[in-house]
């Protein structure tokens, strides 16, 4: 896909990752709409990018039918908004929901809000931010692992179901990325994945590259791949190693 002249939307575009994309696929040459529930963060990426800031909840479906709806025919959209939580599965439902709606419902909801027009128009490109969580799992946090799970299986079914009738599918897959997520609002947070992680701007060269190429998987650490086939190869021996890093991570935060 080459984005000169397309119509985009990105959501948590007034951050991190979302952030950077509005920015290069500006430079792409696309008309860039800017979504976030945070209207200052949005503003001034779209200044920063020339595009129109949106404030959207992910997790209300009104909220995203409204995105959609007050966009010009969307050519890629790219559900990019995320969070995380620790835990398990003893944490409390309200947490469950949380991040089920944000992580999981929010790719359902601009699904379910934009394929008719793409469908209609026999083309659409779907962008979809998970995780190398989604791929593999996220020690430390059921939460996250099994909603990036879910958005991943949801892009493979779109990807199957539609892809005959003109509909493009990516997910992005990283590792650590150098965000709020990761470091913490200081910049002070733990993570056995700060060794190794990559920039936003990084993130989004990635994605560059892979839209050109309609890759479904677009990952930033080229490592995920050969971690996801041993996975497949060997999945005792798989989880055996997980559980070896898992052991040496709380090591290290003791």
């Amino acid at each position: 896909m080459k984005l000169a002249g397309k119509s985009v939307v990105v959501t948590g575009g007034g951050h991190g990752i979302g952030r950077a994309l509005c920015l290069r696929f500006r430079q792409e040459g696309a008309r860039v709409q800017v979504a976030d529930i945070d209207e200052d963060a949005a503003a001034r990426t779209a200044g920063q990018c020339g595009g129109i800031a949106r404030r959207c909840d992910v997790s209300r479906e009104d909220d995203i039918r409204a995105l959609v709806s007050q966009a010009d025919p969307i050519d890629l959209f790219c559900s990019n908004a995320g969070i995380f939580l620790e835990g398990g599965p003893e944490a409390p439902d309200a947490d469950w929901d949380r991040i089920m709606s944000v992580n999981f419902k929010a790719h359902l909801y601009a699904a379910r809000a934009v394929l008719p027009q793409m469908l209609e128009r026999g083309e659409g490109y779907l962008l979809q931010v998970v995780s190398a969580a989604g791929l593999l799992t996220q020690i430390g946090s059921a939460l996250y692992a099994v909603t990036k799970h879910a958005a991943l299986a949801l892009a493979e079914w779109i990807a199957v179901e539609h892809g005959d009738a003109g509909i493009k599918v990516s997910c992005v897959c990283p590792q650590g990325v150098r965000t709020r997520m990761l470091l913490g609002e200081d910049g002070g947070k733990e993570s056995f994945l700060k060794a190794g992680s990559v920039s936003p701007e990084e993130v989004a060269e990635a994605v560059i590259r892979g839209l050109e190429q309609e890759q479904f998987l677009i990952l930033p650490h080229p490592e995920v791949a050969e971690y996801f086939r041993r996975k497949a190869d060997d999945y005792d021996r798989w989880l055996s190693g997980m559980r070896r890093l898992r052991r040496q991570t709380l090591g290290r935060q003791r």
